[in-house]
């Protein structure tokens, strides 16, 4: 039997990886995961506190809105005034989705169609490839390193695509890269998008964890990105929300209208409790997310020094809750897959395998910061183990 889109999405790399982790696991095996992005910390009592409440009201358990109950809207615009200096109409430029993939998922029936081109940066988080692939269209894969040339060879990019390139999809913080870039990136990047008629998309999910002084810049930041650029915002992380489902489109009113319109078709919203605490998330907890970031980058500090004494040398990352590392030289003709399972097998650590994110992160594997500093410490001894070992 044949399927319209599911044939079209290759192999998930990252289900082999944690079925072997499940399998270890059985066999009595310790395994520390590292691999799957799933925050541990837990999401802030007040709000969990506000959620019992809400979900004890019966006028609760009813349909809500699709587009977000008013109030929950009201209070991401406040965040963004607050963090970003960015003002925001809570009516027309906000809209809340079922978490950030499901936004981007059907923001992209929105932008799209079978014929039209989305330009994504490769490596890449698997769903900016496949939302657009979903939806019909071709997508055109920018590599992205950490040098100044990225800008360069996307707009190159786009100028050599035919047809022109409907949507450009950009994520910084990046995952699982880590990169960074700073608000002139984004000025360069809007500039562009005025000068050519193209939707900028862009995903804010770690908008919120920055290390070292290191604020990210939101791209509405830049004066007239609202005319050509929507922004995906989450609690998942900056708030440990993740199975909580809590995201947010903001900015161009048009295409946030178009949508509200599509999702009212699809969905009566996110359960109204949640909607309900997620407003106490984002107005009474901003002193929530420092203790979070404060977490993550200890927690980094620990796997980069560990992975520092076992010779793998790494550069800290400035955001985000991950550590994308290119594999030790000496395994590098084995591939990232290969060398997840041999981590896996010899020293009792999951990681994601960089194939996972696109061809160009073959050579990398990536660790996420999802357990405590003295079970990354551990898995560091372990990995060193292994290395030592295989000398």
């Amino acid at each position: 039997m044949q399927f319209r889109r599911i044939d079209n999405l290759p192999p998930y790399v990252f289900a082999q990886v944690n079925e072997a982790t499940r399998n270890a696991r059985r066999a009595g095996v310790d395994v520390i995961d590292l691999g799957f992005g799933n925050p541990d910390i837990a999401s802030p009592p007040g709000v969990v506190e506000k959620l019992v409440e809400a979900a004890r009201q019966g006028k609760n358990h009813r349909y809500s809105a699709s587009r977000g109950i008013p109030n929950l809207r009201k209070a991401v615009a406040d965040r963004y005034d607050r963090a970003f200096g960015v003002l925001l109409d809570p009516e027309t430029e906000v809209i809340n989705t079922i978490g950030a993939k499901e936004g981007l998922s059907h923001l992209m029936w929105v932008l799209v169609q079978p014929g039209d081109v989305a330009l994504v940066p490769e490596p890449s988080y698997p769903i900016h490839i496949y939302a657009p692939v979903l939806a019909g269209a071709e997508v055109r894969r920018v590599h992205l390193t950490t040098d100044e040339d990225f800008f360069d060879r996307l707009t190159a990019a786009f100028r050599t695509s035919w047809p022109k390139p409907k949507v450009i999809v950009t994520s910084f913080p990046h995952n699982p890269t880590t990169v960074t870039v700073d608000l002139d990136f984004f000025k360069r990047l809007v500039e562009f998008a005025h000068r050519n008629d193209v939707v900028l998309v862009h995903d804010f999910a770690y908008a919120d964890i920055g290390f070292d002084g290191y604020s990210p810049p939101s791209l509405l930041q830049v004066d007239g990105a609202k005319e050509v650029a929507v922004e995906l915002y989450t609690l998942s992380k900056s708030h440990s929300m993740a199975g909580w489902r809590v995201g947010f489109v903001v900015g161009n009113a048009e295409i946030v209208a178009a949508l509200g319109q599509l999702k009212s078709y699809l969905d009566y919203g996110t359960f109204q409790p949640i909607q309900i605490a997620s407003i106490i998330a984002l107005n009474e907890h901003d002193g929530y997310i420092q203790e979070v970031v404060d977490e993550y980058a200890t927690r980094r500090d620990v796997l980069i020094e560990g992975l520092g004494r076992a010779g793998w040398v790494v550069e800290a990352p400035r955001a985000t809750m991950f550590v994308w590392a290119k594999i030790p030289e000496r395994f590098s003709d084995i591939g990232s897959l290969e060398f997840t399972f041999e981590l896996l097998e010899h020293a009792h650590v999951a990681v994601s395998p960089g194939i996972g994110f696109g061809p160009s992160g073959d050579g990398y594997v990536r660790f996420a910061l999802v357990e405590n500093e003295q079970r990354i410490a551990q898995a560091m001894r372990n990995v060193r183990r292994f290395l030592v070992r295989d000398q």
